[in-house]
């Protein structure tokens, strides 16, 4: 067994015989060997293939945009029809009222919502 990827022509092997083992049971020789493997690949990904986190506001329009919401649906967390548009506009920060609602409404992650995010100018 690999004890770790060294190269993409490793990590593309692993992918490989990881993708045909998904669908095996927890506890089972294969299922134990897609748990090892699956390590095995986030290890590779978090130090070669690292994914920016979004800022706010692009994380509040693609939860919107999963979620099936509209700018209405955040008059309730923002306050009013025109902040939010100023929020998803980019011409206003979150304040901390609003990071809570956010997170105790929709449970968005807090560490994406406090992160630094610039203003449109």
């Amino acid at each position: 067994m690999i004890l770790t990827i060294k190269t993409e022509r490793e990590y593309d092997k692993v992918l490989t015989e990881f993708e045909k083992l998904f669908d095996s049971k927890k506890g089972t020789p294969d299922g134990k060997r897609a748990e090892k493997l699956a390590l095995l690949i986030e290890e590779f990904d978090k130090k070669h293939h690292p994914v920016d986190e979004p800022d706010p506001v692009e994380y509040i329009k693609y939860q919107m945009e999963h979620m099936n919401l509209k700018q209405k649906d955040l008059v309730q967390i923002f306050g009013n029809k025109s902040r939010v548009s100023d929020i998803l506009n980019r011409k206003r920060k979150l304040t901390l009222a609003m990071i809570r609602k956010l997170y105790e409404v929709f449970d968005f992650p807090l560490e994406i919502l406090i992160k630094e995010y610039d203003l449109s100018v």
